[in-house]
């Protein structure tokens, strides 16, 4: 193993013990946004040799049920996602995985980019949902990692304009450095209604796709209201399992409400955007640790003081 990131995801196994109905009952290792150097081949894999640098894809599917023949094998019931309970994950010196989920990297791609790709397959997941093109107008709601690599990948695919937003203005400064054309902050005391005039006149009109990468409440109820009659809202943050949303506005007006669940069939593309320049993670990772220093990591990562977006962790 050469780079693993540390994911909200990881943070939250390790302080709460699970996400939804995935429990931590026993010790598990952690770790699923990786990469590392090929050291040893099973008998049939003609894909890959030894000393090739890899982006790993995390979760692999069954492969013969309705959904991986279909294609949308991140639907599969019995896929093995790292750092899933009981799945144990990557954040260790070796690591056994399918090699048909391994990403060959290019000798100008490091090692770290190859483990955001992990991440940044969620944007191009969700930007794919969203059917982000030339000419469209996207509000990205929320500027954590998830959401500052949607705007990475909406610009890379042709995005008009991007706004984001976010209740804090230091993750606000660095979208603006990544390349959003407008910020917004987002204020407690400000109305639902407030909120969506002032995002209206930032754009100077109405977004026809919005992608939430919070999952909370009223971001998600701001994607469905802000969003153009007749466009599209992709909820990509996951937050409570049942939420109060104006259905009935969405319904009359028409706006699509779609679903992400990780990624599929996006992790070539990914490496595509990197390994071309058209895409750069690097800003992205603000810390680095050596796996000794796993605990200190984690604590950086799970600190609000710490300014942390992506906290990395070298295994050698």
């Amino acid at each position: 193993m050469g780079c693993v990131g540390i994911c909200g995801s990881d943070v939250h196994y390790l302080v709460n013990g699970r996400i939804g109905d995935f429990i931590v009952k026993e010790p598990m290792i952690i770790g699923h946004e990786s990469s590392g150097t090929i050291a040893k081949l099973g008998n049939n894999v003609n894909n890959l040799k030894v000393g090739d640098r890899v982006a790993i894809e995390p979760g692999v599917p069954c492969r013969t049920c309705s959904f991986c023949k279909e294609g949308r094998y991140n639907l599969c019931k019995d896929i093995v996602f790292l750092a899933t309970p009981p799945v144990h994950g990557s954040l260790r010196k070796y690591y056994k995985h399918a090699a048909d989920f391994c990403f060959k990297l290019p000798e100008h791609v490091s090692l770290e980019e190859g483990a955001l790709l992990e991440p940044l397959s969620v944007g191009v997941h969700a930007c794919k949902r969203a059917n982000i093109g030339i000419g469209s107008k996207v509000l990205i709601l929320g500027a954590g990692p998830i959401g500052l690599v949607v705007l990475l990948v909406a610009k890379a695919m042709g995005a008009n304009k991007v706004v984001i937003t976010d209740l804090v203005q230091d993750r606000l400064n660095v979208a603006k450095s990544l390349g959003a054309d407008e910020i917004y902050l987002v204020k407690r005391d400000v109305s639902e209604k407030d909120q969506i005039k002032s995002i209206h006149e930032i754009f100077g009109g109405e977004p026809d796709k919005t992608i939430d990468a919070s999952g909370a409440q009223s971001s998600i109820r701001l994607a469905i209201l802000a969003t153009k009659s007749g466009g599209t809202a992709v909820l990509v943050g996951m937050g409570a399992p049942e939420v109060q949303i104006p259905l009935i506005d969405a319904l009359i007006r028409e706006v699509d409400i779609r679903g992400v669940f990780r990624y599929v069939n996006d992790y070539a593309d990914a490496l595509a955007l990197v390994a071309s320049g058209k895409v750069n993670v690097k800003p992205l990772i603000t810390h680095n640790f050596k796996i000794e220093e796993t605990v200190k990591a984690f604590d950086t990562s799970k600190s609000p003081e710490s300014g942390a977006i992506k906290v990395m962790i070298h295994l050698k």
